[in-house]
């Protein structure tokens, strides 16, 4: 058993990691991206510093550096006493150990803060839900849900999936969303039915296992095309 969350938290994640889960070539950081509910991550920063086109749409970026920072710790507070609880749900090999991981997430989540204030006056944060993403269809090559969808799958019903599904397919050509593993461990009750979902959209979908793998048998993304 892994991690319990009552509701969606602030919890940020890294260039390199976004690359392994997703598995994002040298081209498709090429791509126009969308991190879709970035939250914290620090991947739009980092990317952004290496020539990137991305854009990370969330509700939380409608408030302030300085309103954010306590949410963080907040969230610290709250998952990694629980993560050290229950260690041996994770596979600690890139990251060594609990104290490892508070330090690298919270290292990402920093960097996301120092960069909040110049990146909402470039238009690389954007205030937004994903149920109504303001971007016009097609605006991005691929997009990225990390954490989010399918991970809030017991606090988040089908039917908001199918309409997130539905908007991600949207504003971008393709999309891919990790892991299909809610907080807590288990295979999201939703993946076959959005998988339904998607071609009756016209879409295809694949399940695709990547190159990272931190919740025990979270190494999977579901990829859209």
């Amino acid at each position: 058993m892994g991690i319990q969350l009552d509701q969606v938290v602030l919890w940020g994640r890294c260039l390199e990691e976004y690359q392994r889960m997703f598995a994002l070539s040298e081209a498709d950081l090429q791509k126009s991206l969308l991190d879709c509910g970035g939250g914290p991550a620090s991947f739009t920063a980092e990317a952004t510093l290496q020539g990137c086109s991305v854009i990370a749409c969330d509700p939380v970026y409608a408030f302030s550096a300085a309103a954010i920072a306590p949410r963080i710790e907040a969230a610290c507070d709250l998952i990694m006493p629980q993560v050290r609880q229950n260690a041996d749900a994770y596979v600690w090999q890139s990251i060594a150990d609990p104290n490892a991981l508070e330090t690298v997430r919270m290292a990402a989540m920093r960097q996301f803060l120092t960069d909040l204030p110049a990146g909402k006056a470039a238009g690389r944060y954007v205030e937004g839900s994903v149920l109504d993403l303001p971007f016009p269809d097609g605006q991005f090559d691929l997009a990225l849900s990390s954490h989010f969808l399918l991970s809030y799958s017991t606090k988040l019903g089908l039917d908001f999936h199918l309409e997130a599904v539905r908007e991600l397919c949207r504003v971008a050509r393709a999309v891919r969303i990790f892991p299909l593993l809610t907080v807590s461990g288990e295979r999201s009750p939703w993946v076959d039915a959005i998988a339904t979902h998607i071609a009756q959209l016209g879409r295809k979908s694949t399940i695709v296992t990547v190159d990272y793998e931190f919740q025990k048998g979270g190494n999977q993304m579901l990829k859209i095309t």
